[in-house]
């Protein structure tokens, strides 16, 4: 793993894989740099990969207290370390990251967001007290439990996607995260996706969203496509939010169809 040092100071880790243009990898809430194995070897043949462990895990640092703006920094002061234009991929809470940073560095050629969680249209997202009993779970040491809480009742995810899900290699990795995730669906849900705000960026902009999706995710990539004003939408038929494990070679198709089409 390598290091750079956000704007706070913390330092924020990454492995580097593949040869060729950049391409930074963001994971969601609860995972760790092993979340992308299942595509990195298609992704590592046509691009020098730099797959990000969020602060707060692996071998990241971390800070207090936990701010979700420090989080587009850390994103952003990778994306500037690298030196030459980056394409950027953010899954789930590392999609809304992802995006935010988008803002905050002039060195994006392409970005790629998965299913970002981004409330919008009086769409709920976490069910009522679901935090507050993630954070009961992380009190009691189930670590296991926070994360089959949330990707159960959160995330609505199939019973067989979770036993995949849960026997891949990042498991074991997630488990040790998973202090992370109560404070994570707390800024995420107080998260305000201002339209405005993005109706100028230039990057060319791909939306991932599962066909068999939950409603919340389908309403977060129609406002972006809305606002974003080089945007395209592309869904990914039978799938949900877990497409890079339960359908990675549709997954990783898209991604390079997008990444490898001339501007």
């Amino acid at each position: 793993m390598e290091t750079i040092r956000s704007k706070d100071g913390t330092s924020i880790a990454y492995q580097r894989s593949g040869a060729g243009s950049p391409l930074v990898l963001v994971h969601g809430t609860g995972g760790s740099y092993t979340r992308w194995t299942p595509i990195l070897p298609a992704l590592e043949k046509h691009f020098r990969v730099f797959a990000i462990d969020r602060r707060g895990r692996g071998e990241s640092g971390d800070s207090e207290p936990y701010a979700h703006a420090r989080e587009f920094e850390d994103i952003a002061a990778v994306v500037d370390s690298i030196g030459e234009s980056v394409c950027l991929l953010g899954h789930s809470f590392g999609a809304i990251c992802s995006l935010e940073a988008a803002l905050l560095t002039s060195n994006l050629h392409k970005l790629i967001l998965y299913e970002p969680p981004i409330p919008v249209g009086g769409v709920q997202i976490y069910p009522e007290g679901i935090i507050d009993q993630l954070q009961a779970l992380l009190v009691a040491g189930d670590g296991g439990g926070v994360l089959t809480t949330f990707f159960q009742e959160v995330v609505k995810m199939p019973s067989h996607e979770f036993e995949l899900f849960k026997s891949s290699p990042a498991w074991p990795a997630r488990v040790a995260a998973a202090h992370t995730l109560p404070r994570e669906l707390r800024v995420a849900e107080r998260y305000q996706f201002e339209a405005e705000r993005f109706t100028k960026l230039p990057v060319p902009a791909l939306l991932l969203l599962g066909g068999d999706s939950p409603a919340f995710f389908k309403a977060a990539i129609e406002t972006l496509a809305a606002a974003l004003p080089n945007s395209q939408a592309v869904v990914l038929p039978g799938q949900q939010h877990i497409a890079i494990d339960t359908a990675p070679d549709l997954f990783a198709h898209e991604v390079l169809a997008f990444l490898n089409t001339p501007d």
